[in-house]
């Protein structure tokens, strides 16, 4: 995937959101410490809000209280009349498109960073929704450059017929963190201190953009789900197999060339 030209207009809104899923400890942990010092994540013309999504299920260390707040963003639930009868996540994205939003106008944030942990090892993994979008694609390619040696991953989860509905999907450039592996409701402080890098170098790119800095054309490798494979199953549709101890914990994504 190549990028040669990208916006024109600077950034000027970003927040980073913690505690989409509440067991996801390293963006929650991210969150709280830069909400009591936010010295970090600061940089000049940027207005840069930590934000905990999901503050019950947060607090409750689960993934969600009434249904996956990740999955919720849609205009039919934002549109809809808020009630005490809505699911309580449904409820919290009509509050965050307020605070963030509206999803799609010319008001809503330009950038929101999404921290996600993973039980897989997917290592450092940005998450693209958008193959046209220049801006995200050199984005990345300066957190990789970056964060070399170490690996960054980019998941590309477009699709033609289908608008995703994720929390970070009401700002204008939507960008997904996911860092693994690490089980739920745990901290591991090799985790926190890849994801607190991804958000660095970012916010560095955007400071860079923002001052007028030229960027070269790039390409960036990709991986997309090709397809799904379950476990085998008995005939009560019960797991009946477990992962073979050689390949527990591996990461065995194999590159497609070219992704495009």
């Amino acid at each position: 995937m190549t990028s040669c030209h990208i916006a024109e207009e600077p950034v000027k809104k970003i927040a980073i959101f913690g505690g989409t899923h509440g067991n996801e400890l390293t963006g929650v942990f991210l969150v709280k410490h830069w909400l009591e010092d936010g010295a970090e994540i600061q940089r000049v013309g940027l207005e840069v809000k930590p934000f905990i999504t999901n503050p019950r299920a947060v607090k409750k260390c689960s993934r969600y209280i009434d249904c996956d707040l990740n999955r919720v963003f849609d205009l039919e639930n934002l549109g809809k009349n808020r009630s005490e009868d809505l699911p309580y996540e449904v409820r919290r994205a009509q509050e965050i498109n307020n605070l963030f939003g509206p999803k799609d106008s010319e008001d809503a944030y330009d950038i929101i960073f999404d921290l996600h942990n993973t039980t897989s090892n997917m290592g450092c993994t940005l998450i693209l929704e958008d193959s046209t979008n220049d801006f995200l694609i050199q984005m990345f390619h300066y957190i990789k450059t970056s964060l070399a040696p170490l690996p960054c991953y980019v998941y590309l989860i477009e699709h033609p017929s289908l608008k995703y509905a994720t929390t970070r999907s009401v700002a204008k450039y939507p960008v997904g963190i996911e860092v693994g592996p690490q089980p739920q409701g745990v901290l591991r402080a090799d985790i926190l201190d890849q994801m607190r890098k991804m958000i660095k170098h970012a916010l560095d790119f955007i400071h860079h953009f923002n001052e007028g800095k030229e960027f070269p054309s790039c390409a960036i490798e990709v991986y997309k789900i090709m397809e799904k494979v379950d476990y085998p199953r008995n005939e009560s549709g019960e797991i009946a197999a477990i992962i073979h101890p050689n390949l527990q914990t591996g990461n065995h994504c194999t590159p497609v060339t070219p992704c495009f």
